[in-house]
């Protein structure tokens, strides 16, 4: 874990090794000052020697500057070392999501990366700091205190001895107590961060079932569970300071008191016992910033198990070693193809599947809800990895090909239509950055986008709002329609996306289609027959199998699935779910 996280550190490496330098010759310099002052007090005031208490004087302001200078660079570079840290965390952490699978993704919530990505980082670049800083400095304090102190006394040096002692087993029993608490505080975190990500994302639902005191209740709940467990985590770490503080003023008392007799016996110079205080208070205090630093470390400890997480989960798909850079044509076979989504799972999703689909085809799909319509296509594009058997593109395994050259030749426009903020154009040119406005338009007939792009006031140029919430169902399935049609696939996939469009514009649609793209392999998921009653084929999926394959005439002689559903459906009605599909 340790390694994973340090990884990240990279081009911050001087930073990070000149912090603790920083914070070492800063340690050096205070432990000199109290020195100093017994010098001045012993040496100067009870002799009477003003030009020793100049000099030393001198010396004293010379050496708190340097401790200012370097405790200043030591903060610099310290906060240099920590925010590039969170910065290559966050980028690494968004690298490697970027080549999860549906698999992988599937592992994660959105909400639970959302706080791996913000919280636990904040946590790892805040305990980062306090290691370079305090970790370093605090015990080099302590040493270096504890060694002035026997070297002055060592019959009063054992007080902070035995103290320290003391306060460190108590501060690791601590630390060991919170830390179970914390762990639990980020599930927590996931759980907050989900409220809030759906209640945004859904707002318009939520205001139109009036579920706002519901949500309310839902968010005070989770916020609630954090503030309990923080509590409980908070309540151990907080006795720190009283019994700090209590050590603190007995150990200052026990040396004033020892002290004074010793003073008085000869045994030890005022300026001695002076000095012995001012260590005194270095050493609990340091011993308190290191109590910080404990608590700190086990906070992050939790994170930075949840960052490595991410950052060590593996990909379930992978490129060959030597990879295929061009999908020859369209045509697509399933031999034998079987599917898991989850490798324990005892049903499979897909069983013994056996389709050949020629180049250029246009090929209908449909089934009741749940017959893995969506997961046969996801196969296609290597969304997913087949469990058994083989999905052959172009006469090629799908597993033969680089991952992105195959994607790029399978356009799939999935079921939860996504456009992001920014312009149409900018939405339309994920398809094909290098799309000129033409094609864009001409992308846009195709998909019968154009016709409500011309009223919009800016047209193209309309400024497009995160999720696309301000364009209706059935403009953001054309608008992803049109920006699947500017990649020119070999392999054109529709799942279930003219669903939020009339009739007559789903017949346009695919009209243009058989026109503009005739050799491209078009996949079209429908409920309805008549989106796919005029394809080449068509095939019936029912739990995960093939029920049938082939033509809209043949089906409905001979499949009764497909010719109950058909009758209800033109006698008024009715979709795949309804009409005997079951």
């Amino acid at each position: 874990m340790v390694k994973t996280i340090c990884a990240q550190i990279k081009e911050y490496k001087w930073a990070t090794i000149t912090t603790p330098v920083f914070m070492l010759l800063e340690v050096a310099m205070e432990t000199i000052i109290p020195l100093l002052m017994a010098s001045i007090i012993d040496d100067g005031v009870n002799k009477g020697d003003t030009h020793h208490i100049y000099v030393m004087g001198i010396w004293m302001i010379f050496a708190a500057l340097f401790a200012l200078i370097c405790g200043c660079l030591g903060a610099k570079y310290g906060s240099k070392a920590s925010m590039g840290l969170g910065k290559n965390l966050r980028k690494a952490m968004f690298r490697n999501i970027q080549t999860y699978s549906f698999a992988n993704i599937d592992k994660f919530s959105t909400a639970g990366l959302v706080t791996r990505m913000t919280t636990d980082v904040t946590n790892i670049q805040n305990a980062f700091m306090m290691i370079l800083r305090m970790a370093m400095r605090a015990p080099a304090s302590i040493i270096c205190a504890m060694a002035m102190s026997f070297f002055i006394s060592p019959q009063l040096a054992t007080i902070y001895l035995i103290a320290v002692i003391l306060l460190g087993g108590f501060l690791i029993f601590i630390s060991t107590k919170a830390m179970k608490y914390f762990e639990k505080a980020f599930e927590k975190y996931d759980e907050l961060n989900e409220s809030v990500q759906e209640n945004v994302s859904a707002i318009r639902v939520v205001k139109a079932y009036v579920r706002e005191n519901y949500e309310k209740k839902r968010f005070s709940k989770a916020a609630e569970n954090i503030y309990k467990v923080f509590t409980k985590a908070e309540s151990l770490v907080v006795c720190n300071t009283p019994l700090m503080q209590f050590t603190v003023y007995a150990c200052i008392l026990l040396i004033s008191w020892l002290g004074a007799h010793m003073v008085v016996g000869n045994e030890l110079s005022t300026g001695d016992l002076m000095a012995l205080l001012t260590y005194c208070m270095n050493i609990l205090m340091n011993l308190m910033m290191l109590s910080m630093v404990f608590v700190m470390i086990s906070l992050s400890l939790a994170s930075a198990r949840r960052i490595c997480e991410v950052l060590n989960e593996e990909s379930t798909l992978h490129n060959p070693d030597d990879p295929i850079m061009d999908v020859p044509d369209g045509s697509i076979k399933f031999d034998h193809v079987s599917f898991r989504y989850s490798k324990s799972s005892e049903t499979p999703i897909l069983s013994d599947i056996n389709l050949e689909i020629r180049s250029g085809e246009t090929i209908g799909i449909i089934g009741g809800t749940g017959s893995s319509k969506s997961s046969l296509v996801n196969l296609i594009s290597r969304l997913y990895d087949a469990g058994s058997g083989s999905v052959i593109v172009g006469g090629h395994d799908v597993r033969e090909y680089d991952m992105d050259t195959l994607r790029n030749q399978v356009a799939v426009v999935l079921q939860q239509n996504v456009l992001f903020s920014g312009s149409i154009l900018d939405n339309l040119r994920w398809g094909d950055k290098d799309a000129t406005d033409e094609q864009c338009i001409e992308a846009c007939k195709m998909a019968c986008a154009d016709e409500f792009i011309e009223t919009f006031p800016d047209k193209y140029d309309t400024h497009i709002e995160q999720g696309g919430t301000n364009v209706s169902g059935g403009q953001k399935q054309r608008l992803c329609i049109a920006r699947a049609l500017l990649k020119k696939p070999k392999v054109l996939i529709l799942d279930d996306s003219t669903s939020a469009v009339d009739t007559a514009t789903d017949a346009k649609i695919r009209a243009s289609f058989a026109k503009a793209i005739p050799g491209t392999t078009k996949l079209i998921i429908a409920q309805r027959i008549s989106s796919v009653m005029d394809a080449d084929k068509i095939i019936v999926m029912n739990n995960g199998c093939v029920d049938g394959f082939d033509t809209h005439e043949n089906l409905l002689k001979n499949n009764k699935i497909y010719r109950e559903v058909y009758d209800a459906q033109t006698n008024g009605g009715g979709d795949f779910d309804e009409g005997g599909a079951a």
